[in-house]
């Protein structure tokens, strides 16, 4: 696959073009990549919002009513629950991974098995998350794309 860039100076909507004769996995994964340097979310840390680029989040996590956006060394809290992050980011590469964590896809490094079918997930930021065994498959497949 040969890539070509061409920029065009206007005004109007700035947009990405593919070109290629089917759409496999590798032009897939190229969409993913792209949707996932895209937007940004909301966010809140000591009382001042900030606009929070997807590509910058390792992992959102739920813990007692509350939802904490986590960076490489950083968490912000936002007022949106988790299912809500879910439906925002089921077209990013973002998954759920257990009852409390949706998880970014691009900064896991490893995934090993743990205890009772669950397995660990380590990501480029040395932290470790748990995989439940409910999501195991589905992540699998998704990583495996």
């Amino acid at each position: 696959m040969e890539i070509k860039v061409k920029e065009i100076l206007s005004q109007e909507t700035e947009y990405i073009e593919i070109g290629c004769h089917r759409r496999d996995s590798r032009v897939e994964e190229i969409i993913r990549f792209v949707k996932l340097h895209q937007g940004t979310i909301e966010a809140t840390k000591q009382e001042k919002k900030y606009q929070i680029p997807l590509s910058e989040i390792y992992y959102i996590e739920a813990v007692d009513d509350k939802t904490f956006i986590y960076l490489s060394k950083s968490c912000y809290e936002s007022h949106k629950r988790l299912y809500e992050f879910e439906e925002l980011l089921a077209d990013r590469s973002f998954a759920r991974i257990s009852k409390s964590v949706v998880v970014n896809l691009m900064k896991i490094t490893s995934i090993k098995p743990a205890l009772n079918g669950r397995f660990l997930c380590q990501l480029k930021n040395n932290e470790n998350v748990i995989i439940s065994r409910k999501y195991v498959a589905e992540i699998k497949e998704r990583l495996r794309g």
